[in-house]
């Protein structure tokens, strides 16, 4: 079998279908797109074809370009992969523009073939440039259908024509949401962006396409740019009104990105240029642009984290090898704000819930979040009535522990208390069955100490979910020293069931996560106390591509919880406790009555309705403006090596036991610099001797930032995380 196939139809029409064999989406291979530009061929040298259908024989259409195509280009290139690159790209133009003119005279651009795209349901990258040089698009209307080019995303940018051809079609401005965006957009509103040209019903869709290809005309195939007179929707650059558009976009995409995600630079470069020359031109300059960018260490960083890596994850790299442990029935304790989140993505699963709290009117409130999820989702017309129905169904809200009875998954979510916990964990298993899983979720508390309340120790684990629940897509599963493979084969197929993204790492003080995100906010905290300049410290945070810097974490996760761990912290460690400077602002901030968004008052202030507006200028009676301020490679310095040192003694002493859980767990888990990779990405991107000058010039801050012995030797010996040849292939 072969990924796609031909087939005359007897009234003329070839149907071109892809459709790759073993795998439940279609992507593109080199060796693939050559058999298409083969039967592109043979359909234009038949006299007996009157037209082209290209179509899928899946429920979708595709996810996009193989990326190992890119890698193995890089691996049997050298040092310098450009031009292989730039001429694989280049080729990638040729067959779209062969698709797009169809044998049409160049002259009088008369005597070609129709080609119609019958896309039956998802379709991204590489799938939509096919489509888009297609001369019209007919997308089934099917609830899960969406269509885009969401490259931007895993920080490249569409450079198989996408750029020029849709920026063409409708303009820049009209342009931006799908193509520096990457948003991916349901049928109706595709049509209203011009992605597609129709929608029908998915059992109408082949006989539409069919249709269409055997009634158009020579004018239905010409393409606007390839027509006299054609002219840029919103204007070209040299335009008054374009030019206002290019100026707009350059602000926006570098307020946006911080200057430091090149490939939307690179892209609005590319649609810039590209409008002030014919179309044939402007593909050999996005392909410039988008060789570019394959070659910045930045894509491809992105695409091992945010691609390869989480693909790998989310499909069980790091499974133990048990048999399938899926989920059927879930008991959630605690209707609070996790355990109702935890109840939502468990129900909208497919999951039988159970949901326990002390009074029923808790219970009930806690199963009143999914309504409201829901009802929102129905209100923008993504969520049926039916559907909503279903999943409110599944849920069973009570105070009754004995409706427990077959739960094979119970995820505890009460008050962060060691006693309470343990108090339910010895309630609930004594009714649950004996094969049941019992994970704990929570965010500082050792899962080791926890396990102690249970007679099945193996049997218990940490599951730690990030807020809300429903929007963040990392789920960190924690062993404890007794924990067995098949929790974790359970926790990772229940995971994998709510559709998140799990790590797995090992009991220790914070897990990884909070490890590493607790220094950043201190880092912040800290400087406040020496005098560095509150704005200073968000910027120089931002402009490292963090969405927040750590006041305004500090606020959004409340100054109340932050004392709290402090307290905590100090407690269980003594006089090894290394941030009695950092506790000293924030007890004062408590003291002020400053808790953050939630009081409507923290490190900055806020209006009537809740929304940020400036940093607290009371913060700086306080604790005054040094006159002397740090420069912000120092500040940048600071806030980054505060976490990455952390990832990298995580790593050390085995906490971690994959640097890919490391960096795919960064950026999902609190949004570590999505542009690096991750923590241990970013090692490799600078180098290792380079991280360690870093270290040594932060030395006089304080012992945080003495060089791990992990990180010494690899700088010693000129070694990285990821191997030379899988950085090669990611990118």
């Amino acid at each position: 079998m072969t990924d796609f196939t031909y087939d005359l139809h007897d009234d003329g029409v070839a149907v071109i279908t892809w459709d790759v064999p073993g795998k439940s989406m279609n992507v593109l291979t080199r060796e693939a797109f050559e058999l298409v530009e083969g039967f592109i061929d043979q359909a234009l040298a038949d006299d007996a074809v009157r037209g082209v259908v290209i179509t899928s024989g899946k429920d979708t259409f595709a996810g996009g370009m193989d990326l190992n195509v890119l890698g193995n280009i890089r691996a049997a290139s050298g040092d310098n992969p450009a031009p292989a690159l730039f001429d694989f790209i280049m080729n990638g133009h040729r067959i779209l523009r062969k698709i797009e003119r169809a044998g049409l005279d160049p002259k009088t651009n008369k005597g070609g073939k129709p080609i119609a795209c019958a896309i039956p349901g998802l379709c991204a990258g590489i799938g939509t440039e096919i489509a888009l040089a297609c001369h019209y698009r007919i997308m089934a209307d099917t609830p899960k259908g969406r269509i885009g080019l969401p490259e931007i995303l895993l920080g490249m940018f569409p450079g198989a024509g996408g750029t020029t051809r849709y920026s063409r079609m409708v303009g820049l401005m009209a342009s931006a949401p799908v193509l520096l965006e990457g948003k991916m957009l349901e049928p109706a509103k595709a049509k209203g962006a011009q992605l597609i040209d129709e929608v029908v019903a998915p059992e109408d869709l082949m006989a539409r396409a069919k249709e269409w290809v055997l009634n158009a005309t020579d004018a239905d195939i010409v393409k606007p740019w390839d027509q006299k007179g054609w002219k840029m929707p919103g204007g070209a650059p040299y335009h008054p009104q374009g030019f206002m558009t290019f100026v707009g976009a350059s602000a926006m995409i570098n307020g946006k990105t911080k200057g430091v995600y090149p490939a939307a630079k690179a892209l609005l470069s590319a649609a810039y240029e590209g409008a002030l020359v014919p179309f044939d031109t402007a593909l050999k300059i996005e392909a410039r642009y988008f060789t570019q960018i394959l070659n910045n260490p930045t894509s491809a960083a992105m695409i091992r984290s945010l691609f390869l890596n989480k693909e790998a994850l989310e499909k069980g790299a790091n499974r133990p090898d048990v048999e399938d442990q899926k989920v059927t029935k879930v008991g959630v304790l605690g209707a609070g704000m996790m355990g109702a989140g935890i109840t939502y993505v468990s129900a909208n699963a497919g999951i039988e819930v159970v949901l326990i709290d002390q009074a029923q009117e808790a219970a009930d409130k806690g199963k009143s979040y999914s309504e409201g999820i829901l009802d929102k989702g129905i209100s923008r017309k993504k969520v049926t009535p039916e559907k909503k129905e279903e999943v409110l169904g599944r849920i069973n809200a009570t105070t009754d522990l004995q409706a427990l009875k077959g739960c094979d998954l119970i995820v505890e979510a009460v008050f962060e208390d060691p006693g309470v916990k343990a108090e339910m964990t010895k309630k609930v298993e004594a009714i649950v069955g004996e094969d049941c899983i019992f994970a704990t979720n929570t965010s500082t508390l050792p899962i080791t100490d926890l396990a102690k309340a249970s007679v099945r120790p193996e049997q218990f684990i940490g599951i730690h979910f990030f807020s809300p629940v429903d929007k963040m897509l990392l789920v960190e599963i924690i062993k404890g020293a007794e924990t067995g493979d098949r929790a974790v084969a359970k926790s990772l197929d229940y995971v994998r069931q709510i559709r998140k993204t799990p790590i797995v790492v090992n009991d220790a003080r914070f897990f990884y996560a909070n490890r590493c995100i607790i220094p950043y906010i201190n880092e912040g905290i800290r400087m406040v106390g020496e005098g560095v300049n509150p704005a200073l410290i968000e910027n120089a945070a931002q402009l490292l591509g963090f969405p927040v810097g750590p006041l305004q974490l500090v606020d959004e996760t409340s100054v109340e919880l932050g004392v709290k761990i402090a307290k905590a912290t100090k407690a269980a460690m003594g006089d090894a406790y290394p941030d009695d400077a950092v506790d000293e602002v924030i007890f004062w901030m408590a003291d002020q009555g400053r808790m953050g968004r939630k009081a409507n008052a923290g490190f900055y202030d806020y209006d009537d309705k809740g929304k940020r507006t400036a940093l607290w200028p009371g913060l700086a009676d306080q604790y005054p403006h040094a006159d002397d301020q740090p420069d912000l490679q120092e500040v940048q310095n600071r806030l980054m090596m505060a976490q990455v040192l952390e990832a990298v003694r995580a790593l050390e002493e085995e906490v971690l036991e994959d640097i890919r859980e490391g960096d795919v767990g960064a950026i999902l888990g609190w949004g570590f610099a999505p542009w690096s990779g991750g923590p241990f990405s970013w090692i490799d991107m600078i180098g290792a001797e380079r991280a360690v000058e870093i270290c040594e010039s932060l030395a006089d801050h304080g012992p945080r930032f003495a060089v791990p012995a992990f990180l010494s030797d690899m700088a010693k010996n000129g070694d990285t995380f990821y191997p030379q040849a899988a950085q090669a292939s990611a990118a």
